[in-house]
């Protein structure tokens, strides 16, 4: 019997083995970040040795690219031009590509971060997105707790943003996206929140009740979009088997009113269970996918309890939505 997740209109059932990676191309790595073109194309940005991996909507694989350039990928944003904006939090910089993998335009000093928390761009930067107005923002996450506001030809307008767990701070900025009036939507990961800020960076209001926000994806193509957002368990040695905190996705309204949670009461490598849903992204049929970082969070929970990493571990899933 296929597994469902959800209630109540948010029902989706698990696509196993989605993903048809040729021999010798498995991730083994993982997969930081997704994205879906205009044709329902799927681009898994991953870790492993062949960095962007495309499939099309049935999970035949389409095509590899990336290798020899992102050194430990992070973030996906698939812009309405075309082309797709990738964030590379090892290299500290944000890369325009084509969808076939060339390099039009890169932002930051490949290799050299700024200062850890000097608020200057960028120290393990962690995602992007374009604003309808033209407006590029990059959260600048791990080394900072900053947002960075730029043109799109990489000229930097202004920042906002310090370290802490007051509105408009941050304690980790995990991803971002633009809602169709330039509103500014932060994952403020280790704050269990998500902060809305104005397209200048203006706090507006926040979004509570969430445990570790990591993924983090609105639907184009409404006035009102929902938000899918990657929640990521606890990872801790004293608190690793607490129920109820995730891993899990869970969709909101734009008003930040909790429509439905996906997953189980605890991470799992089952059927319908996550690991750590990092990145998220949604094709035009409602199909939820969800890339994971399944070999660093997992990795870390069989350390905690003594284990062995399991072969085969997954981070690429697939949820289709049950009509």
């Amino acid at each position: 019997m296929p597994v469902i997740l959800g209630t109540d209109g948010y029902r989706y059932e698990v696509s196993e083995g989605w993903a048809k990676l040729p021999p010798g191309m498995e991730f083994n790595a993982d997969v930081a970040a997704v994205g879906v073109d205009s044709h329902d194309n799927v681009y898994a940005f991953n870790r492993g040795k062949h960095p962007m991996c495309v499939f099309d909507r049935h999970g035949n694989f389409l095509r590899s690219w990336g290798e020899g350039i992102f050194v430990r990928p992070h973030g996906v944003f698939m812009a309405p031009d075309g082309t797709i904006w990738l964030t590379d939090d090892g290299d500290h910089t944000v890369r325009q590509c084509t969808l076939d993998g060339k390099v039009l335009l890169t932002i930051g000093v490949p290799g050299k971060p700024a200062p850890y928390m000097s608020g200057e761009p960028f120290h393990r930067c962690t995602h992007t997105a374009l604003s309808p107005q033209g407006d590029l923002y990059i959260s600048d996450g791990y080394g900072n707790s900053r947002v960075h506001k730029y043109t799109p030809d990489g000229t930097r307008l202004s920042s906002w943003g310090e370290p802490g767990t007051d509105p408009g701070q941050f304690n980790i900025a995990h991803n971002i996206c633009c809602d169709p009036d330039g509103w500014v939507y932060v994952a403020d990961r280790e704050n269990h929140r998500v902060q809305v800020f104005d397209g200048n960076g203006k706090y507006e209001t926040q979004w509570n009740n969430m445990h570790r926000p990591s993924g983090l994806y609105m639907e184009s193509g409404t006035k009102t979009p929902r938000f899918f957002i990657g929640e990521i368990g606890p990872d801790m040695t004293v608190n690793i088997d607490l129920p109820n905190c995730g891993p899990r996705v869970s969709i909101y309204t734009s008003k930040g009113e909790l429509l439905a949670r996906l997953g189980h009461a605890h991470a799992g490598l089952a059927s319908g269970q996550f690991i750590s849903p990092h990145g998220l992204a949604v094709d035009s049929r409602g199909d939820i996918y969800v890339g994971e970082v399944s070999f660093t969070n997992w990795g870390r929970r069989v350390r905690a309890k003594g284990e062995q990493l399991p072969p085969g571990l997954r981070s690429l899933q697939k949820l289709v939505k049950v009509d």
